[in-house]
Formats: C-alpha cells, sequence, structure tokens
C-alpha cells in the first residue's frame, strides 16, 4: 500500500502511518496477515450432477498413455476416467463425455472445463443438450470455461491418484526408458499403448470402484457434507440435497456422430495391424497384469526392431 501511494498517487507518506492507518481501516486482515494464514476458498454445489469438472491428466503422455476424467462436484464421484492414445482430440473427449451422459441416462445442469481446444466438442455438445430447458443455466451457460487451477475438484483428484496408483506407472515406464527400451520415438509410443493400455484402464477402472466407495470425512472448506461418493450421487436426499441433473434420452445422444467413435488402441492404424499380424503369428495372449505386458512388450519390441 505504502508503494501504490508513491507510485500512483505521488503521496510521500512514512511506512509506520500507512501501517497504523490499515489497522484502524482493516484489523481484521492485518491479523491474518501477520499470521500468515492461507484462506481457502469454500466449494459450493446445490446437489449431484450440478456441477462435472473434466479434466486430462499428462504425467502419462511422455510415455504414449493419456488419461481423460470427469469427477461431480457434489458427491466427488468419479464419472469416468478413461486411458487411451490421446486427450488432446476433441472427438475423443466428446465420446467419453456422451458415453458417460449415455450410462447415467443424465445431462449435468453445468459443465466446467479449462481452456484447451480439446474441450470444444464437448462444451458444444453440453450447450446442445441444453438448450431446450428453461433454467437459469440452460443453452451456452451450462458450460464454463476456467484455468486449470480452479477446476478445484478434478484438479485435487489428479493429486490423490499420482499418490495412489500414478506413481507406479511413472517409475515402471522409467526403468523402461533408463534400461534402454524406450526411446520416446512414435513407434515405442505405439508399442507400449498396444501392449499396456488394457492393464492401466483396468487399473483405473479399480481406481474408480474403490474411490467411489470410500468414505470421504467433512470438510470445513466446503458446503458438500462428507460420505461415500456413490451414496451421496445416488440418494441425495439423506443430505438434504437433490439432483440436478436433467434426464436425457440415448435417442438424442445418437444425433452426434462422436457418439460413435471407434478408438485404436495403439493410435497408428498401420502399426495397430501390424502388431497384431505379429501376435497372431507368434501366437502371443493378450496380457493381463503388468508382468506379462513387460514381458510382452519385450518380446515385441525385439520383433519388430523399432
Amino acid at each position: 500500500m505504502w508503494q501504490v501511494l508513491k507510485q500512483k498517487h505521488h503521496l510521500k507518506v512514512k511506512r509506520d502511518d500507512v501501517m497504523k492507518i490499515l489497522r484502524e481501516l482493516n484489523p481484521h486482515g492485518c491479523q491474518m496477515r501477520t499470521r500468515r494464514r492461507f484462506i481457502r476458498r469454500t466449494y459450493h454445489s446445490l446437489g449431484p450432477n450440478y456441477m462435472w469438472h473434466a479434466d486430462g491428466y499428462d504425467k502419462l503422455k511422455p510415455f504414449g498413455l493419456a488419461i481423460s476424467g470427469c469427477i461431480d462436484g457434489f458427491s466427488r464421484k468419479v464419472l469416468w476416467l478413461e486411458c487411451g492414445p490421446t486427450n488432446n482430440n476433441p472427438v475423443v473427449i466428446a465420446y467419453y463425455y456422451l458415453s458417460c451422459v449415455g450410462s447415467l441416462g443424465v445431462v449435468p445442469m453445468r459443465l466446467r472445463t479449462d481452456c484447451g481446444t480439446e474441450n470444444g466438442i464437448m462444451a458444444a455438445v453440453q450447450c446442445a443438450l441444453r438448450h431446450h430447458h428453461d433454467d437459469h443455466f440452460s443453452g451456452e451457460s451450462s458450460h464454463m470455461f476456467g484455468s486449470s487451477t480452479n477446476n478445484q475438484r478434478i484438479e485435487s483428484w489428479w493429486s490423490i491418484y499420482r499418490k495412489g496408483r500414478a506413481q507406479f506407472w511413472l517409475e515402471l515406464f522409467a526403468d523402461l526408458r533408463d534400461a534402454g527400451y524406450f526411446n520416446g520415438s512414435h513407434e515405442h509410443q505405439c508399442l507400449l499403448r498396444f501392449c499396456f493400455t488394457d492393464i492401466v484402464q483396468k487399473d483405473l477402472d479399480e481406481c474408480v470402484k474403490l474411490w467411489n466407495t470410500h468414505r470421504i470425512r467433512p470438510s470445513r472448506t466446503a458446503s458438500c457434507p462428507g460420505g461415500v461418493p456413490n451414496e451421496l450421487y445416488y440418494l441425495p436426499h439423506r443430505y438434504s440435497s437433490r439432483d440436478c441433473g436433467f434426464l436425457i434420452q440415448q435417442s438424442e445422444l445418437d444425433t452426434f456422430p462422436e457418439s460413435r467413435l471407434s478408438v485404436v488402441v495403439c493410435g497408428d492404424s498401420n502399426i495397430q495391424e501390424y502388431l497384431d499380424f505379429v501376435m497372431d503369428q507368434n501366437h502371443f495372449q493378450k496380457p493381463v497384469c503388468w508382468e506379462s505386458a513387460t514381458e510382452l512388450y519385450m518380446k515385441l519390441l525385439e520383433i519388430a526392431n523399432f
């Protein structure tokens, strides 16, 4: 404040005088700054399906694996967690969104994402599905762009996922790289995706199941109650809340071409065809765990000579 008075208003005032005036005008603020306490904002939500938070997880992208996820703001239920060749393709992200909406049979009141171009089609679909509603957040207001740091729910969950699950995969793939079996090329990424995508997805499914059935403690920095995410989502009346979503028919979703997307696991149709041929010729079995996936990766790497 002393600097602002000096530079902007050209006032020559003693620092001690400024401090005394600030103590009189805002004693609470001065007290909090003296204690150096970080004040967290309170998260508010009216109920399940009031706000969905969607985002991508890029920590495994150097190894060719891209993860996309979405979480309900009220219940903290993870709605989807998908591993694929990309989370930058807006068609793929829209496919995840439409698949989730179709399985739940409900479209959220609001959807929040960051400003990445991969969210463009999903945002447009959300607004299109909500255009005929007459509430305050209908139409274009049903989607919100914002910075990643303000997308609290999903960003907070990514840190939990990193500690509990992702760190294992990061260390495993880093060991392959350090041993000289992975160089980050397009071919190596395709091969690693071919061998590990199903195993990582299986791990993600288990992670979602465990998270959605565990109990969350109440938080002082959130108006949302504590409890089991699945119970909070499907039984909001127990917590003096209501479902804020809007029912949707599958026929409405089928009008979007993104709902019929076929994703190539490998990420490259030519390499995918070649690896399928090698698997058939050598009678290799699909991996069922990370050990067998690593073994298959080493065998295919030697045969393909990438």
